[in-house]
C-alpha cells in the first residue's frame, strides 16, 4: 500500500481559483478521478486534512468539506482517530507508476477504443471572413421580417395553450400539419390530408429518415450525373449503390433510365425536378409523365425534392410529380419557410399514411420534441396569410437580383461564359467557354475579398461550371463580387478557345 506522503498529488490535482466551481468541489472531483484512474488505490490511506491543505496551500476547512463530500458519495471511509481511506469496491486495480501520471484537469485528446468513421459525411462547407462570398443559392436573411416573427414567437409563448403543447408535441403538430397541408394543396396542386404529412427540422432530416426506411445496403439509387451533394451523402451513408443519369436542358435523361431498368433492379430515383440541382433546369412535362409510368411498371420509388419550389418567376407554375401520383410511388420532400432565415424554416415529407406512420416512429427517436413554438409560428403565418405576402414581396427582390446578375455577367464576361437565366430558384448555372482552372480562380478571388467555396465549383473533362447564388447579395454586392472575379480571370491569363 502506498504511503499518502509518497503520492504526488501536485502532479494530478490542479485547482482553478478563478472558476465558478467552488474549490472544495474541484478538489473532490479530482480526487474521485484519481480513484477511478487508479492513482489512489482501494484501501489506501489519504493524507489528513491538515497535511493536504498545507501541500495544496488551501484552508483546512476547504479540504474537510471535500472529504465530507467524498464520504457522502461513498468514495472514502473516514475512521475516527485513524484517518480517511479509499473505499474498496472490489475492483481489480493495478498500481500505476507515478512517473506516468498526467494532470486530471485535462481531458483525453483521443479515444481509447475503435469506432466507425466515415469520410462520406465530411463537412463539405467552408467558412471565410471575406467581405463578399458566393454560395449555391440561399435567401437573404436580411429580408426576414424579424420584428413580425419575434412578435408572433413572443405571443405564442405567452398563451396558456402553448404550455400544454410544450409537454405534448404531437398535439401541437396537428394544427401545424393542418395548416401546412392546406398550404401545400393550394400552392402545389396536392390533394393531401394532415395524416399524409410529417414535419421535420430540415430536408436533410427528411431524406435521412426516408433513406433509412426504404434503402437496404447495396440497393441501387439513381441520381443526376450532377446532383445535390447532401442527398448523395445520405444515400451513400445508408449503404446504397449510387448510379447516375445524364442531365440536359430537359432535366434527367429518362430514356437512359428506361434502358438501365432493363438490366438493373433500381430501388429509388432521386430528383429535384422543379429546379435541378445544380444546373437549375426543369424536368420537362413529357419526362415527368414517362418517369411516373416507369415507376409504376418497374416498382421503383421516386424521391421528389421540391428544391427552391417557392422561388418561381414565371407565371406558369409546374406542378410536382406528387400531384399526379395515383399509385403511391412518389415520396415528396421539401422545406417550408426557406425565404426566411434558416433557423425559422422546417422540413416536411408527403407520402401515403402507412409510410408517414412508420416515419413518425423513427422521427420520435431522432427528434421527439421538435420545435413546437417555431412550428406554431409558421402555422400562424400560413393561416393569417403572412407567409404568402412575405414570399410575394421577397420574390420581387430576388427577381430583380437575378436580372441584375445576368446583366453584369454578360457585360463583364461576354462569350467567355454561357448561361440560361433560371426560371426559378436563387442561383444560376454558369458554364465556362474558355479553359480556366476554377480552383486557381477561387484562390485569386479570395486574395481580393471574394470567397468562392469548393462546393459550387464543377470541373472535370466534360464540365467547367459554377453554381452562383444571387439571392443573398444585393445588386451592388453582386456587381462588386463579379468585378473581382473578372479581374482575377485576367490575372491567370486564360485564352478564349
Amino acid at each position: 500500500m502506498s504511503s499518502p506522503v509518497q503520492v504526488p498529488f501536485l502532479s494530478f490535482i490542479q485547482l482553478d481559483r478563478n472558476s465558478k466551481t467552488p474549490i472544495y468541489l474541484q478538489l473532490a472531483q479530482q480526487l474521485i478521478n484519481a480513484i477511478q484512474r487508479g492513482y489512489l488505490l482501494p484501501g489506501s490511506k489519504i493524507p489528513g486534512s491538515r497535511a493536504l491543505s498545507e501541500l495544496l496551500q488551501l484552508h483546512r476547512k476547504t479540504v474537510i468539506a471535500a472529504y465530507e463530500d467524498l464520504h457522502h458519495q461513498g468514495w472514502i471511509a473516514i475512521k475516527p482517530n485513524k484517518g480517511a481511506y479509499v473505499m474498496d469496491h472490489q475492483r481489480k486495480t493495478t498500481e500505476r507508476p507515478y512517473d506516468a501520471l498526467v494532470s486530471l484537469s485535462s481531458y483525453p485528446s483521443q479515444t481509447g477504443y475503435h469506432f466507425k468513421q466515415s469520410n462520406v459525411l465530411d463537412n463539405p462547407f467552408e467558412l471565410s471572413s471575406c467581405i463578399y462570398q458566393f454560395n449555391d443559392g440561399s435567401a437573404d436573411i436580411r429580408l426576414t421580417p424579424i420584428k413580425q416573427l419575434s412578435g408572433l414567437y413572443s405571443a405564442t409563448l405567452k398563451r396558456k395553450s402553448t404550455l400544454r403543447t410544450l409537454s405534448n408535441p404531437l398535439q401541437a403538430s396537428e394544427y401545424v400539419k393542418e395548416q401546412l397541408s392546406n398550404y401545400l394543396n393550394s400552392s402545389r396542386g396536392l390533394h393531401i390530408a394532415k395524416n399524409n404529412l410529417l414535419v421535420t427540422r430540415s430536408t436533410e432530416m427528411s431524406l435521412y429518415v426516408v433513406a433509412k426506411l426504404i434503402i437496404a445496403p447495396k440497393d441501387v439509387v439513381i441520381v443526376g450525373e450532377l446532383s445535390l451533394f447532401t442527398a448523395n451523402m445520405i444515400f451513400h451513408e445508408v449503404g446504397a449503390y449510387v448510379q447516375t443519369l445524364g442531365v440536359d436542358e430537359q432535366g434527367i435523361d429518362v430514356d437512359q433510365l428506361a434502358v438501365k431498368l432493363k438490366t438493373t433492379k433500381i430501388r429509388a430515383v432521386y430528383i429535384t425536378p422543379h429546379h435541378h440541382y445544380p444546373t437549375t433546369v426543369s424536368l420537362s412535362a413529357q419526362r415527368r409523365v414517362q418517369l411516373l409510368q416507369l415507376a409504376q411498371t418497374y416498382g421503383f420509388i421516386i424521391i421528389e425534392d421540391d428544391y427552391d419550389y417557392d422561388f418561381q418567376y414565371e407565371k406558369s407554375t409546374i406542378m410536382p410529380l406528387a400531384s399526379a401520383d395515383v399509385n403511391g410511388m412518389v415520396i415528396y420532400v421539401g422545406s417550408f419557410g426557406k425565404s426566411l432565415a434558416p433557423s425559422f424554416s422546417s422540413g416536411f415529407v408527403v407520402a401515403p399514411k402507412n409510410f408517414i406512420d412508420e416515419m413518425q416512429k423513427y422521427l420520435s427517436i431522432l427528434d421527439g420534441q421538435g420545435d413546437v413554438v417555431m412550428e406554431q409560428v409558421l402555422a400562424e403565418m400560413i393561416a393569417e396569410g403572412d407567409m404568402h405576402r412575405h414570399l410575394k414581396k421577397s420574390l420581387k427582390v430576388y427577381q430583380e437580383r437575378r436580372e441584375n446578375c445576368c446583366k453584369v455577367i454578360e457585360a463583364l464576361f461576354g462569350n467567355k461564359v454561357s448561361f440560361t437565366p433560371p426560371k426559378g430558384g436563387l442561383a444560376l448555372w454558369l458554364r465556362w467557354n474558355i479553359p480556366v482552372s476554377l480552383m486557381q480562380l477561387s484562390k485569386i478571388c479570395k486574395q481580393h475579398q471574394l470567397f468562392i467555396p469548393k462546393n459550387i465549383l464543377y470541373q472535370n473533362k466534360k464540365t467547367t461550371a459554377m453554381r452562383i447564388g444571387f439571392g443573398h447579395l444585393t445588386t451592388e454586392e453582386m456587381e462588386n463580387s463579379l468585378k473581382i472575379m473578372h479581374q482575377a480571370l485576367a490575372k491567370i491569363g486564360t485564352t478564349q478557345k
